[in-house]
């Protein structure tokens, strides 16, 4: 019977790394959902709130007013509609206002202030609730009009009405037609523009100029401005509307402050709650004769200290991560975004700043990088520690290779097949032998054989 075994190396991690990891990706929203759902898990974690009632508006108002006097760019985030109505800040802090105006209700606003038939106004409530969240029509106008139960020609009048209404370009059924509602309202009306959009869309998608200048017998100047004239149009009008139905603001993790002559990084960890491990399972555990519930709150414990350091593991990488980039981007939060710095290894400033070190590693990556052309495995062959550790215990291995000197007929066939060039059949157990088993699948004649041993190699017959 042959014994056929393998050696292989993996890297497996624990599930408390796992957990940091997770955490440490986690956004403010997800860190808090995530908190809440421990708490509830796990019965020794308690969870205290930072603020109640009404000292939450109290301090919030505080910090947010801080802020605005330190920097501009907070001002606008966070002044929202408190100078006009009078409002607290933070009424409107963390969600969007509910009562704002859909794509729906603002078409339908207008058709309502229109002096319609009754009819003609149903139909025009039909086509409204019938467009999609960017403003189009996607059913055929006959479809439309079986699906109301009206007349062609009195959805016909509905459509051309819904599509005089705001945004310019509701109620199209296609593109061309949403650009030529838009082209329509301006004055004057670009009318090669118009052409443009109804006969050569395609030819303007793939910025073929010339085509479309013959073909409509104009110079190539014209019809490049009509085309710009069309790429600032919006193709999908109701897109704004959708945006603002869904807004909501983020609370970043790090708040960057602006002063005369220096910048303060905060981390934004007011809404989070406080952790700590509760007092009376603490007691418990330690007064318990119960090895089961000993067991069971010993691992509870545990847990809920892993999970508090990983938050402090993540607050303190997002600030060290934060700091770094301040470092680099000082330019970018002085002038604006045209002063930003692409943080590459192309950039001199960041080679500059590691200095030998970068210089040092490219060359030895760029070392082991030609030398692996030419060489199998250059880097384990003659740099790596850990590999040379190896070889010395190849001498006392307890997994070896053995030789049968009755079935060698030293060919040579294992040490061709060696990609660390040994050979084989002389010194099976070199220290640089990896154990690939590449020579005992080659040999023709079955001598090489995976064993178990302590025993020494026999001496090797000479070859002839």
């Amino acid at each position: 019977m042959e014994l056929n075994m393998s050696m292989k190396q993996t890297q497996t991690l624990s599930p408390q790394m796992m957990q940091s990891m997770e955490i440490l990706q986690m956004g403010s929203q997800e860190l808090l959902e995530y908190i809440e759902n421990q708490v509830q898990e796990n019965p020794v974690l308690e969870m205290e709130e930072k603020y109640t009632g009404k000292d939450e508006g109290v301090d919030l108002q505080r910090k947010l007013e801080w802020l605005e006097s330190t920097d501009a760019q907070n001002r606008v985030y966070h002044q929202q509609d408190s100078e006009d109505d009078g409002t607290d800040p933070v009424s409107n802090y963390g969600n969007a206002d509910e009562t704002e105006e859909n794509l729906y209700l603002y078409v339908l606003s207008q058709l309502e202030l229109l002096d319609l038939e009754p009819e003609l106004l149903e139909a025009g409530r039909f086509l409204v609730e019938s467009l999609n969240q960017n403003g189009w029509l996607d059913e055929p106008l006959e479809a439309l009009a079986a699906g109301h139960g009206c007349g062609p020609e009195v959805m016909a009048q509905a459509l051309e009405v819904v599509q005089s209404l705001e945004p310019a370009g509701v109620g199209a059924r296609d593109l061309a037609e949403c650009l030529k509602l838009q082209l329509v309202r301006r004055t004057p009306v670009n009318e090669l523009a118009v052409r443009i959009v109804e006969r050569h869309l395609d030819a303007l998608s793939k910025s073929r100029y010339g085509l479309i200048a013959r073909e409509l017998k104009a110079s190539p100047e014209e019809v490049r401005a009509a085309c710009d004239v069309i790429r600032s149009l919006n193709p999908r009008p109701g897109t704004g509307f959708a945006a603002r139905e869904n807004l909501t603001y983020i609370n970043p993790d790090i708040i960057v402050v602006s002063f005369p002559d220096h910048f303060e990084l905060l981390t934004n960890d007011y809404y989070f709650p406080t952790l700590n491990i509760s007092g009376y399972y603490t007691r418990l555990m330690k007064e318990s004769d119960d090895s089961q519930v000993k067991d069971y709150l010993t691992g509870k414990v545990r847990q809920a200290k892993w999970m508090v350091k990983a938050i402090e593991q993540r607050r303190s990488t997002l600030m060290a991560c934060a700091e770094c980039i301040l470092e680099f981007q000082e330019p970018f939060f002085r002038k604006g975004p045209g002063h930003l710095v692409p943080l590459s290894l192309a950039d001199d400033g960041i080679r500059a700043s590691l200095g030998w070190l970068f210089t040092w590693k490219s060359c030895i990556l760029l070392g082991i990088v030609v030398l692996s052309v030419f060489f199998y495995r250059p880097f384990c062959k003659w740099l790596c520690p850990l590999g040379a550790f190896y070889g010395l215990c190849n001498k006392v291995s307890v997994y070896r290779l053995e030789v049968d000197q009755n079935k060698c007929t030293s060919c040579g066939a294992c040490s061709r097949v060696c990609q660390m060039d040994v050979d084989v059949f002389r010194t099976p157990n070199h220290a640089e032998c990896i154990r690939c088993g590449d020579c005992v699948a080659t040999c023709p004649h079955q001598a090489i054989a995976k064993t178990f041993s302590l025993k020494k190699q026999a001496k090797k017959k000479e070859t002839v």
